[in-house]
């Protein structure tokens, strides 16, 4: 066995110091250290070997397998450094080529209509404030006149994370924050992400608001009207608006606001369901006792409020007729709005 192992080491040092392709010098590998090559193959016959044999063979098969192995490695880098060279040698670079082009993102759409509304409320004067999105349960319900009755504390439809703290489910936490620390008068406005526990074609269970609130003396439903007509106009353009009475536990009287439809332009069709009008915020007199919890006396001053879907904005302004579009990272879809 010792004469075999010194002719198979032999041989194959010399044939692979004849190979000159790196394809060949892999199947040498193959052929001598792999799982059925030749040194396999012979170490099958030490069984056959007696047990003071067995050792000094075993260590002898080893020498030549690290020996065959560090002799395919020192070719590899010979053939793969002369193989490197010749690429060097005849590839070129056309430097006149252009450049490839990198693509630019844009902002989401929902993003954009945010940054839009915003801007529109800082040329009327109102200050932009900010709040976190985990909220004491008093600033979300108990400060906004919400009793502990009211079926938007059910578990169904707020994110609890304890008895007393809350996904908030509006921004209109932030107006409570916002009144304890300023002196009136003041306007202002908020934005930021909300979650409900809900999810269909119109609801996802994170959602993004924008309110607004204005306090100070002699503040009236007049005022309101006005400062929403003016917002409409530049959001939609010049079209009807209306207002319809309705009930929020933090407003007195409250109303919806409704906007002529934009698709038909109160003629009726499907998207306003036949009516013509399509709703998009809900607003009203800010009610006494939630000026109280601001720290204001409702005797010597008033203010209004409004809230607004940023989502369902953005879809009256590009025409989406489903809400799920904006999350579903779709690019064929949020393509179409890059600027």
């Amino acid at each position: 066995m010792r004469d075999r192992l010194e002719a198979l080491q032999n041989s194959g040092l010399a044939e692979i110091q004849k190979t000159e392709d790196l394809k060949q010098l892999d199947d040498l590998r193959i052929k001598y250290l792999g799982k059925k090559g030749e040194i396999t193959e012979l170490m099958k016959g030490m069984k056959d070997l007696s047990n003071e044999e067995r050792p000094l063979i075993g260590k002898l098969v080893n020498d030549v397998k690290e020996k065959i192995s560090e002799e395919i490695d020192l070719k590899f880098n010979f053939l793969n450094e002369i193989q490197r060279k010749r690429q060097l040698e005849t590839e070129t670079i056309d430097i006149t080529l252009p450049g490839r082009k990198i693509t630019k993102g844009g902002l989401h759409p929902v993003t954009e209509t945010e940054l839009f509304i915003k801007e529109i409320f800082r040329e009327m004067g109102f200050d932009v404030a900010d709040g976190p999105e985990i909220e004491e349960t008093y600033f979300n319900f108990d400060a906004l006149n919400i009793p502990e009755t009211h079926s938007s504390r059910d578990l169904q439809d707020t994110f609890y994370i304890k008895s007393d703290v809350v996904l908030r489910t509006h921004t209109s936490p932030v107006q409570i924050r916002y009144m304890k620390d300023r002196e009136a008068p003041f306007r202002m406005i908020c934005t930021g992400k909300v979650y409900r526990s809900d999810y269909d074609i119109s609801h996802t269970p994170m959602f993004h608001q924008m309110e607004g609130l204005m306090v100070g003396e002699n503040i009236s439903f007049a005022n309101l009207k006005a400062i929403l007509t003016e917002f409409v106009s530049k959001v939609f353009g010049e079209r009807k608006v209306r207002f319809r009475p309705h009930f929020f536990p933090f407003t007195e009287p409250s109303a919806e606001m409704d906007v002529e439809c934009v698709v038909c332009g109160g003629k009726g069709c499907r998207l306003c369901k036949g009516t013509g009008w399509l709703e998009i915020m809900g607003c009203g007199m800010v009610d006494p006792e939630v000026l109280k919890e601001g720290g204001f006396d409702s005797e010597k001053v008033s203010g209004f409020a409004f809230g607004i879907g940023i989502e369902r904005t953005t879809m009256l302004r590009h025409g989406i007729d489903d809400l799920r579009a904006f999350y579903e990272n779709d690019m064929r879809f949020l393509k179409q709005f890059k600027k």
